[in-house]
């Protein structure tokens, strides 16, 4: 059984959605199609690495994810496919697959796209199709494309380490206005080395633990939990913690204009002091 994922910032109001996944099963009608979301704010790369990054590693091997963020960057003149831990990942050379991996892939290929056709979503997806048909049948993935092509690299938004801090960003908040900042268990603990610490943000909200769950507190107070893509979250036990605190998620566009961080800087970063 052949898994494809589909992860966009095209949202649902229009046909869109439905063209491409009737695009994907002309080319197959035995795909598995599974959305992850389409609901990725544009242009936010480290909102759709979080996103991507959290649910692929979910999947089963040689699950095939097509990745439709901020596909016309720039005029594309080839896609990508990346083969990385056993995973296919297609994507627009824009920089978003080594945000997503966070290392370099195990192998890429170039998919060229026509110079004379309209490079437009859909014919993209009929690319796509059409490659992972060629992979389906059992055509090796070394004669698809150009192999080991240059592609354009931005740099994952990871948070500042220090002996006595770290602090991360804001990366997404969910449906319930949970907030979730780029900090792991992992590099929580490594930072801390048995000590204790306290989380602030704002400039007076503070939480010295970390909680197992929402019930861990009455309702109405914050918490700090790392959840099941283990990131560092603060939360409003049956509340509203973005909504209460005024946080926002990291903006590419904020972090290039000064003023704009001057007056929001402390409401993307949470910071964590080890003592």
């Amino acid at each position: 059984m052949n898994f494809v994922t589909l992860t966009s910032d095209i949202g649902h109001n229009d046909y869109l959605i439905g063209a491409i996944k009737a695009q994907l099963l002309q080319a197959n009608p035995d795909l598995q199609l599974i959305d992850i979301s389409h609901n990725i704010a544009p242009f936010n790369f480290p909102q759709a690495s979080y996103v991507c990054r959290g649910a692929f590693k979910n999947f089963p091997e040689f699950t095939y994810h097509i990745i439709l963020v901020n596909l016309f960057d720039k005029k594309p003149k080839n896609l990508l496919l990346a083969f990385h831990k056993n995973q296919y990942i297609f994507c627009a050379d824009n920089g978003l697959l080594n945000m997503i991996l966070e290392e370099k892939p195990d192998m890429v290929m170039g998919i060229k796209l026509e110079k004379s056709a309209v490079k437009n979503t859909l014919y993209c997806t009929k690319i796509i199709a059409e490659t992972i048909s060629r992979l389906a049948n059992g055509e090796s993935i070394q004669k698809i494309g150009i192999p080991d092509i240059n592609f354009f690299e931005k740099n994952p938004l990871l948070p500042v380490e220090s002996s006595g801090f770290i602090e991360g960003q804001i990366i997404f908040i969910d449906n319930f206005e949970n907030v979730i900042v780029n900090i792991t268990r992992q590099q929580f603990e490594e930072q801390r080395q048995g000590r204790s610490f306290k989380i602030v943000f704002l400039r007076d909200e503070v939480i010295n633990k970390i909680s197992e769950s929402y019930a861990d507190v009455q309702d109405g107070e914050k918490l700090a939990i790392f959840n099941s893509a283990d990131y560092l979250e603060i939360a409003i036990n049956k509340g509203n913690a973005a909504g209460l605190f005024g946080l926002k998620g990291y903006s590419d566009k904020a972090n290039h204009s000064a003023a704009i961080m001057q007056n929001q800087l402390l409401y993307q970063t949470v910071k964590v002091y080890f003592e």
